[in-house]
């Protein structure tokens, strides 16, 4: 019988597949860090586009199988600064500062 009140393990044994997370603060004083799993890096850079981090502080990859983890901040803010360059337009707010501490190249500033 399997023990009740355990988190099921995202990656079964075996399997290869790499998880995407976003490493956000609430933005609570005192708060800890959360963590939350995209399926693929489309769904990284979409999510926070669409604003569903309060403040996204790092994106991270794991696969389990073939033994590594990479810092993908840097690649997620390029990736979002270049959209913003293709569509002509800002780094939304609630980006900025992820944009700011990770792209190579500088977001604009509406003034």
């Amino acid at each position: 019988m399997p023990a009740t009140g355990l988190a099921q393990p995202t990656v079964p044994y075996g399997a290869d597949q790499t998880i995407y997370v976003v490493i956000d603060n609430s933005g609570a004083p005192g708060s800890v860090m959360r963590e939350v799993e995209c399926p693929d890096l489309e769904a990284v850079v979409t999510h926070l586009m669409a604003g569903q981090f309060s403040d996204p502080m790092r994106v991270m990859a794991f696969n389990t199988l073939e033994h590594w983890s990479h810092d993908l901040s840097a690649d997620v803010a390029n990736e979002i600064q270049a959209r913003c360059d293709c569509d002509t337009t800002c780094v939304p707010d609630h980006l900025r500062d992820f944009v700011g501490r990770h792209a190579k190249v500088r977001a604009c500033v509406l003034a």
